[in-house]
């Protein structure tokens, strides 16, 4: 383990388990920063509704637990990026940002705006694949372009798609508070009015909510997907898209899951398993098409 200190800015990856900035950043620093910046109003017409705020809420709630109990703590912070990250480096003198890598055409253009920055004042910007198997940039057809329709994009990454181990949870030394550090509940992002009742009935957001539909789904609804998958009132689907979302597990982590579910039958007589990742697969086609063809 190197010297010094290094922030960890989480966004879209609202994990421990499988986080490869959180994972890089503990086999490199004696001391782990993990912040959360609050730019929701930066979002214009792409800010979060109501339903996605109280998710956000709980899931960072979640991670904070988390990440306590591997020897951290979250700290929330708002404002630009930017100078949130400058201000967070002077004050606890950390020389490294690590962060995982978005996708939507706005938030690229943020973050080498802020990493081209960052890196002419001299600090060290390091940046990660957490929530792809392949990235949009590795996989091209033909003639070197990008890809336009689903089946062949799926025919040429499927032999990528491993079921890999995912990167357990890391121990972390937490450095101290930040100036400026908010409580969670400062953000506002739950609602004046409790009408979030069936949400929360329904749904447990984060790392724990995540895992545990990925176990019913595995034991007791994978085997019925092919033909249940488009019936969302049965038990018939994994309920797994919010969680994905948020990055609260990881692809890498649902397929590895899946496969050590019946780890005696080669995959060739898997046709649920099989089908269920071809639909993983149509997420990754999303993003590589958002990344690709922006407009």
């Amino acid at each position: 383990m190197g010297a010094g200190a290094a922030l960890v800015l989480f966004r879209r990856d609202l994990r421990v388990a499988d986080n490869p900035a959180l994972h890089a950043a503990c086999a490199a620093h004696a001391s782990i920063i993990p912040v959360y910046i609050d730019t929701a109003g930066d979002a214009g017409a792409w800010a979060p509704g109501a339903a996605s705020r109280w998710w956000l809420h709980h899931s960072l709630e979640a991670l904070d637990d988390n990440l306590r109990g591997i020897g951290g703590s979250l700290q929330v912070l708002r404002g630009d990026t930017l100078e949130v990250l400058r201000s967070a480096l002077a004050a606890s003198g950390a020389t490294s940002v690590y962060w995982n890598r978005r996708y939507e055409p706005a938030a690229i253009d943020a973050d080498r705006r802020v990493m081209a920055a960052l890196r002419a004042l001299g600090v060290a910007v390091h940046s990660h694949n957490a929530n792809l198997w392949v990235e949009p940039w590795e996989v091209a057809n033909g003639t070197g372009g990008p890809y336009r329709v689903f089946t062949p994009f799926w025919r040429r990454i499927r032999p990528r798609v491993q079921a890999e181990a995912p990167l357990p949870a890391p121990r972390i030394r937490g450095g101290l508070p930040l100036p400026g550090a908010l409580p969670l509940r400062g953000l506002h992002l739950l609602p004046r009015r409790d009408w979030a009742g069936g949400l929360a009935e329904s749904w447990r957001p984060g790392e724990a909510g995540a895992r545990e539909l990925l176990d019913i789904f595995g034991d007791s609804a994978l085997h019925a997907y092919p033909a249940q998958r488009d019936l969302p009132a049965r038990h018939g689907t994994s309920r797994l898209s919010p969680h994905l979302h948020f990055g609260e597990i990881s692809v890498r982590q649902v397929h590895h899951h899946l496969v050590r579910t019946a780890a005696d039958v080669p995959l060739s007589r898997r046709p649920d398993l099989e089908s269920y990742l071809r639909q993983l697969g149509w997420r990754e086609f999303a993003h590589h098409v958002l990344y690709h063809f922006p407009d």
